[in-house]
């Protein structure tokens, strides 16, 4: 089976007036068709690079890739047509409808507005928005505010599903909600979906295969259960046990996340 995403030695340099910076040092990533896949890593690693470069949000100076089809560097018009991404922060406009939000993304990926409106119910029927689609979105719930920013990623009926990060914020009874969400997503669509996130429970509940990077490198991946084993002992160990193995470091804390004291 083809993969979804392909990457042969993707990378990515900057050059600023202190020096020259390696974020991503040849990145080699297969994703089949149908998986929920976590990329995960310390701040600092490169993944928010790699998922700029894999979106078309930047271009690589190294290495080649693939994306639902199209090459990264020769068509990145083809990609961004077959790819939904919800960034961390989402885009919404808090004086406008769900409705006028979502027909108006479904206007610019050239759905005429027959077509626009017609996705816009059949889209919130199955994401339970249905009675929401005439509240502004600045009158929603942290929750609904995300399945709102899923939806409109969801709009095109796209191969590969971007999701950043994306319950940040979140309590944790709309956490498991999007949760199940996104496993919907993959079960009864069909829609291969890249996942970055700090919450490690989150990785270990949703992804069927984790990366992790570090220093713009892949230096491990597997599905959890073979990660907690390899690297920490046990498939009885936490996920947080193995990255430390893996990356001499803890994860992360989301933006956001309370300090205990």
């Amino acid at each position: 089976m083809t993969p979804v995403i392909h990457t042969t030695g993707l990378a990515r340099t900057f050059h600023t007036k202190r020096g020259t910076v390696e974020a991503v040092r040849g990145i080699d990533l297969t994703v089949p068709a149908g998986e929920i896949l976590g990329f995960l890593g310390p701040n600092g690693a490169g993944k928010t690079t790699t998922l700029r470069m894999l979106t078309t949000l930047l271009a690589p100076t190294g290495g080649s890739a693939t994306v639902a089809g199209h090459d990264l560097l020769r068509d990145p018009a083809g990609v961004r047509r077959r790819i939904g991404y919800v960034a961390q922060s989402g885009g919404l406009d808090p004086g406008v409808s769900m409705r006028e939000e979502l027909t108006t993304q479904a206007r610019l990926y050239r759905l005429d507005r027959a077509a626009a409106r017609a996705r816009t119910a059949e889209l919130a029927a199955e994401l339970g928005l249905a009675d929401l689609l005439d509240r502004p979105c600045a009158a929603l719930s942290g929750g609904q505010r995300r399945r709102l920013d899923i939806a409109m990623g969801l709009l095109h009926r796209p191969d590969v599903l971007f999701l950043d990060e994306p319950t940040t914020g979140l309590d944790p009874g709309s956490r498991v909600d999007l949760w199940d969400l996104v496993r919907r997503i993959r079960d009864e669509w069909g829609t291969t979906v890249f996942l970055t996130t700090h919450y490690l429970d989150e990785a270990d509940a949703l992804a069927d295969r984790l990366v992790v990077v570090d220093s713009g490198r892949v230096v491990a991946e597997g599905t959890a259960h073979a990660l907690k084993t390899e690297y920490a002992g046990s498939p009885d160990a936490s996920l947080q046990d193995a990255f430390i193995a893996i990356t001499g470091r803890r994860a992360p804390a989301p933006a956001g996340t309370p300090i205990a004291v």
